[in-house]
């Protein structure tokens, strides 16, 4: 006998995206309990790597067409208890914009020293780390 209760729900991919010296960020229209803003994410599709998800997600969510750079590590999420795996990316095309009207209210190209302002609980470990490399302000700037 099976114990059907336990239905995982799949893994959520963000996109890191960073250009021109900012991060790029969305606000969801429904909260999910404090996340407003957060990356571009969504659910991992049967047989989709972490890092196709963030570049399929980025480009759904956005308009932005870009590539997997890295990934930059994974993890429960503390607020969400979701499985969550991070991708560094790279913007090929397009210009960003509220591309999934339904789910994103809109976006935000954030300076680092305004990410504590957008995300006031503080972010994962490598992607905070990876943002201090890449972005002007952090820590290796």
């Amino acid at each position: 006998m099976t114990d059907q209760t336990t239905e995982e729900k799949p893994g959520i991919s963000a996109g890191i995206v960073v250009q021109s010296g900012r991060v790029l960020m969305v606000r969801r229209r429904v909260r999910e309990g404090e996340l407003s803003w957060q990356f571009p994410a969504g659910a991992i599709e049967p047989g989709e790597t972490a890092e196709e998800a963030a570049v399929r997600e980025t480009l759904e969510e956005t308009g932005l067409a870009v590539e997997a750079i890295k990934l930059l590590g994974e993890r429960v999420h503390p607020k969400t208890g979701r499985a969550m795996s991070y991708t560094a990316c790279r913007v090929l095309d397009g210009e960003a914009v509220v591309g999934d009207e339904e789910e994103i209210a809109e976006i935000a190209w954030v300076a680092h020293e305004e990410i504590s302002e957008f995300v006031p609980y503080g972010l994962f470990e490598p992607v905070q780390a990876w943002l201090d490399e890449e972005l002007p302000g952090g820590e290796s700037q």
